[in-house]
């Protein structure tokens, strides 16, 4: 299994119990998601971040960006909300079920959000190719989504909701998306309708919540434009 492989089983929620031990190649205890989140993205050293230079380059960078995202958009607001109590959240299973299904929805809109702003970066830097990037980026997303499947345990509306990133992107008309943040236009709204907290308290929070998805991104963006080889990008495009 190939360390990409291995992040991306990472995303499922592991609690104590029999199931949790029948499967311990599947998740996290709740005492591992920051050191796991800290890894992936260096915190306390650089991180290493190879050259987006292919099609295949961006996939991982779009997949492991939009996970990154998404785990610590929805996992911080939960521990805010849930203060000392936060540890406990895991030991009750219909709780982690709805966190399940609350990660892989977000997943799917932070996806969506940073592939439209990686699409629109390359196609405004080289509006020529913009036919070519348009079709290499539903590809790109086609092949992220099949190789995710349908997980298990991310509820009955996955499968309609990856339709939706698929036909946002299609619909994309790269050469018009704004510059900076005006991609990232699901994932905050995502992260307020799926998170598993009363939705009193989301009311009162809503607007530090969206907030935070939104600053969450700015690290993502700083390094596509640094690690983007646009030539090398534009070369290896069917």
């Amino acid at each position: 299994m190939s360390e990409f492989d291995k992040s991306r089983f990472r995303r499922v929620v592991r609690r104590d119990g029999s199931e949790a031990q029948a499967a311990p190649a599947f998740g996290w205890r709740p005492t591992e998601i920051w050191t796991t989140i800290r890894s992936l993205i260096g915190l306390g050293r650089k991180a290493r971040q190879d050259p987006i230079d292919s099609p295949a380059a961006l996939s991982i960078f779009l997949d492991e960006r939009a996970s990154f995202v998404a785990q610590t958009s929805l996992y911080g607001y939960l521990r805010t909300r849930a203060g000392m109590r936060y540890p406990e959240l895991f030991d009750d299973d219909p709780f982690v079920a709805t966190i399940n299904i609350a990660k892989w929805h977000l997943w799917l809109d932070c996806l969506a959000d940073v592939s439209v702003y990686a699409g629109s970066r390359l196609a405004q830097q080289a509006p020529r190719e913009s036919s070519r990037i348009a079709r290499m980026m539903t590809s790109v997303i086609e092949n992220i989504l099949a190789r995710t499947g349908t997980p298990a345990e991310a509820g009955g509306e996955f499968d309609s909701h990856a339709r939706q990133v698929q036909d946002r992107v299609a619909r994309t008309d790269w050469l018009v998306i704004g510059a900076e943040d005006a991609a990232f236009t699901a994932s905050p709204t995502a992260l307020v309708r799926w998170a598993p907290v009363m939705d009193e308290l989301k009311a009162l929070d809503e607007e530090i919540v969206r907030n935070s998805v939104r600053f969450r991104w700015q690290e993502v963006r700083r390094d596509f434009s640094q690690h983007l080889d646009l030539q090398a990008m534009l070369g290896a495009m069917p």
